[in-house]
C-alpha cells in the first residue's frame, strides 16, 4: 500500500510517498528520531546498500532534494532499498552522529548511500537528483 504523507512546513508543502508491505510495515522509507534508530541502517547496511538522506524541514532547496528523494523510491521499487531520513534541526543529535559514523561534514539537504557502515557516495544540495541516485546506486 502507498500512503501519501503531506508535511507542511510554513508556506512549503512537501508531499513524500509511504510505501508499506502487506502486513502494514514501513519498508521503504523510515525517519530516524532516536540515536539508537541508527542502529537499524549500519545492520541494514551490512545486507545491501541503504539509502540515508538528511533534510533541513524549512529549506526549500532541502524540499526539492527531499522530492527527488521520494520520486526517486516511488519510480523505482523501492521495495529492494533500505531508506532512512532524519530531520536534521528536531533531531539535531541523530544527524551529527551520522556525519560523525561516517566521517563526512554535515550538509543539508545530503543523501548516502551506506554499505557496511561506510558512506560509498554521498551528494548534497541540488546534486540531489533522481538520476544521481540512480546511477550511484548501480555502482554500490
Amino acid at each position: 500500500m502507498i500512503q501519501t504523507v503531506h508535511l507542511f512546513l510554513g508556506r512549503l508543502i512537501i508531499k513524500i510517498k509511504v510505501i508499506y508491505s502487506q502486513g502494514g510495515k514501513l519498508m521503504a522509507l523510515k525517519e530516524l528520531l532516536e540515536l539508537d534508530d541508527l542502529n537499524e541502517v549500519w545492520e541494514a547496511s551490512e545486507k545491501k546498500p541503504v539509502l540515508l538522506f538528511k533534510q533541513s524541514t524549512t529549506c526549500p532547496i532541502s524540499a526539492n532534494a527531499f522530492s527527488e528523494f521520494n520520486n526517486f523510491l516511488e519510480d523505482n521499487d523501492a521495495a529492494d532499498v533500505e531508506a532512512f531520513f532524519v530531520k536534521v534541526r528536531e533531531t539535531r543529535p541523530v544527524s551529527n552522529q551520522i556525519a560523525e559514523d561516517l566521517g563526512i561534514q554535515h550538509q543539508s539537504p545530503q543523501i548516502f548511500i551506506v554499505k557496511d557502515k561506510e558512506a560509498v557516495w554521498n551528494a548534497s544540495h541540488n546534486k540531489i537528483t533522481v538520476d544521481s541516485i540512480k546511477e550511484a546506486l548501480a555502482n554500490a
